[in-house]
């Protein structure tokens, strides 16, 4: 798509909620091809940024590139410049051949293209990826203003796009990072809340625990982890990144960040825990479970004496990325729909890890809560095994639908709605709401080959019944994270 020259009204069914004054912010890919050149992956394209500016009876959408250095350099050499996710950045072909061979051995030029998340830090707000590059923007302008590198204040090769921030505005995120002996650790990182005296807190980040690698020059893939009051919790799945040939096959002949993924088949899955003040990685905690992959963290909190960590997965060893190159999801939809059966099925699952472990309870489970059916049980080399309870499970994970679920009782509520595919929706509370889901729900709708193809719908959180939907007049690509940002204080 195109970027806007300004924002578009929207036509609005239903009633916002008067007190529903801020803007929603999205990030997603844009642009799929440069030139004569196509990105082959979902996660190529070019990061554009998406404004909802909701204003009682008034809705805008607006949208920009971010000017990274990847889109930049792209649009102006006209061809991919900067190797993405899935797509090979080849040396200029104007070059002569001895320019081009040397290009091959100045190491790897890590991509700033920043389409998966934004969010703030301090009174800053970054759009970013996972890698190293974060992106500062003006969340109202949608500008882009300065390219950090993480690396210039803390030591880690990249972080998650999925930061957690503290009841004091402290920002906790992981990454992984070279440990001793060069061999592949976890980062946890601290970025302090907004300074006094308006410094960058960002100057200010720290490392605050080193948790190990289960292989040596093999991290696995991180996108998000778990943190409860007084725990961090990095669940190490099996699909692992190969070091060694990330940085032989790239820097040699040419490959991509899904080149250099490979799935483990018998290690299963391992769960970390580390305890936050004082950071300290607890050794004596060794978890295991199944193989499973994991992207997003759903929960994570402590209660009598357990962690009850609940989680989105997807079964067995087998990658998810590998079914979002864009030859797979430009066939005729009946075969996206065969392929989406062949691949990982996606459970919401619910795991517990006892905190207090006594040798002597070897063989029994060790979970007490009442309402779970979980388990973890010790076994003599010290692991303890982990069973989850599987709280849903979603038959087609292209199914489009929003699912509100009650984890003590099952109940269920849906919104679906034909030929719609919402987004991860955003829950914004009520001001003054004394219920847990007493608000709304906020979720970028894309409606192929509709007059208006694109909406901003509005839900009541508690029962999931349509208050409202804001249609634009503009096709709206598919958007993967985000945050309200409420409007400035009076």
């Amino acid at each position: 798509v195109e970027e806007l020259n300004e924002p578009i009204s929207a036509e609005i069914t239903g009633v916002f909620p008067l007190w529903l004054r801020g803007s929603l912010l999205r990030m997603g890919p844009g642009l799929f091809e440069i030139g004569d050149e196509p990105f082959h992956h979902l996660f190529d394209g070019q990061a554009l940024i998406h404004k909802f500016d909701l204003k009682g009876d008034q809705v805008t959408y607006f949208r920009k590139f971010i000017r990274t250095d990847a889109y930049v350099r792209a649009m102006t050499e006209n061809r991919v410049v900067i190797t993405e996710f899935g797509t090979t950045a080849y040396p200029d072909p104007c070059k002569n051949i001895f320019s081009r061979f040397f290009t091959y051995f100045r190491g790897i030029e890590v991509t700033d293209n920043c389409l998966v998340n934004v969010y703030p830090i301090g009174e800053d707000f970054y759009a970013v990826t996972e890698t190293n590059f974060i992106t500062k923007v003006d969340p109202d302008s949608l500008e882009t203003l300065k390219k950090v590198d993480l690396c210039k204040y803390l030591s880690i090769n990249g972080v998650t796009a999925h930061p957690h921030v503290d009841a004091d505005g402290s920002l906790y995120n992981i990454g992984n990072c070279f440990g001793k002996n060069m061999s592949l650790a976890y980062n946890i990182v601290k970025i302090p809340p907004a300074q006094k005296d308006k410094s960058d807190p960002i100057e200010k980040s720290q490392v605050v625990v080193q948790l190990p690698s289960s292989e040596r020059l093999k991290p696995s893939y991180i996108h998000s982890f778990g943190m409860t009051e007084n725990y961090f919790v990095f669940v190490e799945q099996p699909v692992k990144i190969n070091l060694l040939k990330f940085l032989s096959s790239w820097s040699v002949r040419g490959a991509t960040y899904m080149d250099c993924f490979e799935s483990n088949e018998n290690m299963g899955t391992w769960f970390h825990l580390a305890t936050k003040d004082p950071a300290d990685y607890m050794t004596n905690h060794k978890f295991r479970t199944s193989a499973f992959n994991l992207f997003h963290h759903i929960n994570a909190y402590e209660d009598q004496g357990f962690i009850v960590v609940d989680l989105c997965t997807w079964k067995g060893h087998d990658f998810v990325y590998n079914y979002l190159y864009l030859a797979n999801l430009r066939q005729e939809w009946e075969e996206v729909k065969k392929a989406a059966m062949r691949a990982p099925q996606p459970e919401v699952r619910r795991y517990v890890l006892p905190l207090d472990i006594h040798r002597e309870e070897q063989g029994r489970n060790l979970v007490s809560l009442s309402y779970t059916t979980a388990t973890a049980v010790l076994h003599s080399d010290g692991s303890i095994w982990l069973e989850p309870e599987v709280l849903f499970v979603t038959f087609c994970w292209f199914l489009p639908q929003i699912v509100k679920l009650n984890v003590q009782t099952k109940e269920m509520w849906v919104w679906q709605e034909e030929d719609c595919y919402p987004s991860e929706p955003l829950f914004v509370p009520t001001p003054g709401a004394t219920k847990e889901d007493e608000g709304v729900l906020l979720s970028v709708v894309v409606k192929p080959g509709a007059e208006r193809p694109g909406f901003l719908l509005v839900l009541d959180a508690m029962m999931l019944t349509e208050l409202a939907r804001a249609e634009v007049n503009t096709v709206i690509p598919v958007t993967l994270h985000g945050m309200y940002k409420p409007p400035p204080s009076p």
